[in-house]
This record gives structure tokens, C-alpha cells and sequence, in this order.
């Protein structure tokens, strides 16, 4: 009961606008939680090789690498609100386009164009919830908004699997994906509704001088950027080791273990739900430990099941492995978010949230088609093996430069 009412005592105490930004995450979620479940098998279904499938992957996240520290940058001077207006229609028109189109070249230029518009949300989010809270409200606060756009993609995740059975009953194979990505569409456009809803204080004008002299801007924000560094590095190492996995957990679990649509679709749904659990914990590990080593811990925790989905050859104890891997790795996320939000000034707060994504996703961009070449390589069984071991070691060494570097900071600010 005691946790239960903490959560509620918190979330009462959270303003109208941190709301609406929940309702409007939610809805994008369960759109791009439809489309992270099937689209790989709508490439597939267009007699496409999985090479195709490592390409729009890797374009995708290369376009989010490419526009977030410009997003970010966008964010901070016109204001959050207006970015991700912009980035929900956009990138909701992209994902329907993504939905009908057969030509390679249309598959490739949408893939790159969806990872440029949904940038836009992605890189507001976390600093407009940072601007609507107060400095002790934010643990709690990413860790909800964390387990609630997770569960949104539970929901999606599901969806996209089932919806893509049902369809399949009265129509093709190809046709009743083409529907469901469809409806993932749609759901990512009806977050523009709540956006449009939200109230922001309008950002002061900035004279002519100021807008040209960035030097000027980086002497006077020396500290800010050395954390958005040390932050960026961390998230590098954990972007390529997720890079050669995540996106093809759906392919592993067909691949290795002939799991059909539903079936793929209830594991990463369940990994997802037990995500959502985990981050209701989190904070409850930083008041124990501190959040520097909460996600040190939580990150660490998450190896043994990564390698145990690596080497078994038993449908049940992968989804285990996966479940637990799932929910340590990501529960730290919040934390980590609340620490550097925490760090950094709120002129900066867009430019750090986003040089923390763009790394992330470069990650994804550079292994993606590293993970489908070893595949294709070595087989479903060593194939996936080795890109999940590597990933193994490379959380390791991010998780340790993590505690190295933040245990200093941790208790300079103490």
C-alpha cells in the first residue's frame, strides 16, 4: 500500500501539461510499437532479403543521428510544443506512406524519412517534462513516463501481432500487414490532438548578436557540454552493443524458433510489461544506492540473461532471458535521464537530451547491418550467439565507464 500511495501522492502532484505529454507519448507508442513488430515481416513478405531489412533499420537511425543535435538546438530556441506538433503530423504521414509502398528505393528513402520526423518528439519530450517538474519530482517522474510509453508499446506490440493474424484470415499475408501498419499510423497521428492541447510559456526572443556567436555560447557553457560529453560516450557504448540486437529480436525468435506473428508479438510484449515493472521499482533502488549505481547495478544485473538468450536453443528460456534482459537493461533509463536533466541548465537541456539520442541511434546505424551480416553468415543459431555476446561485452564496458566516471560527479553534487 505505502508504494502504491507514493506513486499516487506523485502523480497528483504533476501538472496538466506533464499529462497531456503522456497521453500524447502513449499514442505514439502504440503506433510505433505496431510497426516495430511487423515491419520487418512486411519486408520480408515483398520477397525482399534481410539485407534490406539491416538497411532501413540502419537508415532510419542514421537520419535520427544526423537531425537530433539540430532538433535539439530547434527545440531550445522556438519551443518544445511547435516541434513536436510538427514532428507528429510529419512523421505520422511518413509511417502511412511506409505502409503501401513495394519499391526498394521508397522503402529505404521512408525508413530514413521516419527516423528524421519522429526525431522531433523524441528530443522534446524528456526536456519539456524536465520544464514542467520540479528538481525532486523527476525520478519518479521519467520512471513513469518510462514504464507508460513502454507499456504503450506493449500495447502496440500486441496489436501489430494479432491484428496481422486476424487480417491474414480474410486476405493475404502482404494485405493484412499493409492494414495493420495502417492502424499503427493512425495512432501515431492522434498524438497531435493532446500536443496541440499543451500551454507554453513563450521562450524570449533572443537578439542577432546572440543567435551568431557560438563560441561565445560554448565558453559560457564549458561544464554543460564536458557532462553532455561524458553522458554521450556511455550511450555510445550501449547504442552499439543494442544496435546489433534490439532490432531484430523479432527475426531471432522466428528464425530460431519458427514463432509465429502472435507469438513473436506476446514475447516482446511481455518483455516490454516487465519492463514497465521494473521501472516502478527504480526508484526505489536509487533511494537504496544512489543513481549512479542503481543503473550500474541494473545494467550489470541484465548480462547473465542476455547470454542465457544467446545459447539456448529452448523457445521458453529465451523469452525468460529476454524478459529479465529486457526489463534491467531499460530500468535503468529513466535514472539516467533524471541524472543528466539534472546536470545540465534548462537553455541546454534540449541540445543534451538529444547528443544523448543521436549516439544512441548512431549505434544503431553503424551495427545494424553488422548484426544482419553475421546473421546471414553463421546461421540462426551461432549467428545470433555471437552479435548477442558481443553485445554482452560492450554493456559491460559501458556500464563500468558509467560508474567510473559519475560516482565523482554523484558526490561533487552531494
Amino acid at each position: 500500500m505505502a508504494f502504491f500511495q507514493e506513486w499516487s501522492v506523485q502523480f497528483r502532484t504533476y501538472n496538466k501539461n506533464i499529462r497531456l505529454a503522456f497521453v500524447a507519448n502513449i499514442f505514439s507508442q502504440i503506433g510505433m510499437g505496431v510497426f516495430m513488430v511487423v515491419y520487418n515481416f512486411y519486408i520480408r513478405e515483398l520477397g525482399y532479403s534481410q539485407d534490406v531489412n539491416g538497411q532501413v533499420i540502419a537508415l532510419t537511425a542514421l537520419a535520427t543521428a544526423i537531425i537530433l543535435v539540430p532538433a535539439g538546438f530547434l527545440s531550445d530556441r522556438v519551443g518544445r510544443k511547435r516541434v513536436m506538433i510538427f514532428g507528429v503530423i510529419a512523421a505520422g504521414l511518413v509511417l502511412f506512406f511506409r505502409s503501401i509502398v513495394e519499391v526498394q528505393s521508397l522503402l529505404l528513402l521512408s525508413g530514413f524519412s521516419t527516423g528524421i520526423f519522429t526525431a522531433f518528439l523524441q528530443v522534446s519530450t524528456v526536456p519539456w517534462l524536465a520544464e514542467n517538474s520540479g528538481l525532486k519530482q523527476r525520478v519518479h517522474l521519467f520512471s513513469l513516463h518510462a514504464a507508460l510509453m513502454t507499456a504503450a508499446n506493449v500495447i502496440g506490440s500486441m496489436l501489430g501481432g494479432t491484428l496481422t493474424d486476424l487480417f491474414s484470415i480474410v486476405t493475404t499475408d502482404l494485405m493484412s500487414i499493409r492494414f495493420t501498419l495502417i492502424i499503427g499510423s493512425i495512432f501515431y497521428l492522434l498524438a497531435f490532438f493532446p500536443i496541440l492541447k499543451m500551454k507554453e510559456k513563450r521562450k524570449k526572443k533572443i537578439k542577432q548578436k546572440q543567435k551568431i556567436n557560438i563560441t561565445g555560447y560554448i565558453k559560457a557553457n564549458k561544464l554543460g557540454f564536458k557532462i553532455i560529453i561524458l553522458f554521450a560516450v556511455a550511450q555510445l557504448l550501449i547504442g552499439f552493443g543494442s544496435g546489433l540486437v534490439i532490432p531484430y529480436l523479432n527475426l531471432y525468435f522466428a528464425d530460431r524458433f519458427q514463432a509465429s506473428n502472435s507469438m513473436v508479438g506476446i514475447i516482446i510484449s511481455l518483455g516490454q510489461a516487465a519492463t514497465v515493472i521494473a521501472m516502478f521499482i527504480g526508484p526505489l533502488v536509487v533511494r537504496k544506492v544512489g543513481e549512479v549505481r542503481a543503473v550500474v547495478y541494473l545494467q550489470l544485473l541484465s548480462l547473465p540473461f542476455l547470454l542465457l538468450t544467446a545459447y539456448t536453443d529452448n523457445l521458453l528460456l529465451a523469452s525468460i532471458g529476454f524478459l529479465f534482459r529486457q526489463a534491467l537493461m531499460n530500468a535503468g533509463n529513466p535514472i539516467q535521464a533524471s541524472l543528466m536533466m539534472s546536470k545540465v541548465d534548462d537553455s541546454m537541456k534540449g541540445l543534451a537530451n538529444s547528443v544523448n539520442q543521436m549516439v544512441f541511434s548512431l549505434g544503431w546505424a553503424l551495427m545494424g547491418p553488422v548484426s544482419t551480416s553475421i546473421v546471414l553468415r553463421y546461421g540462426s543459431y551461432w549467428g545470433y550467439a555471437h552479435v548477442f555476446t558481443i553485445t554482452a561485452c560492450l554493456y559491460l564496458i559501458g556500464s563500468l565507464y558509467f560508474f567510473f566516471v559519475f560516482r565523482s560527479l554523484k558526490r561533487t553534487e552531494s
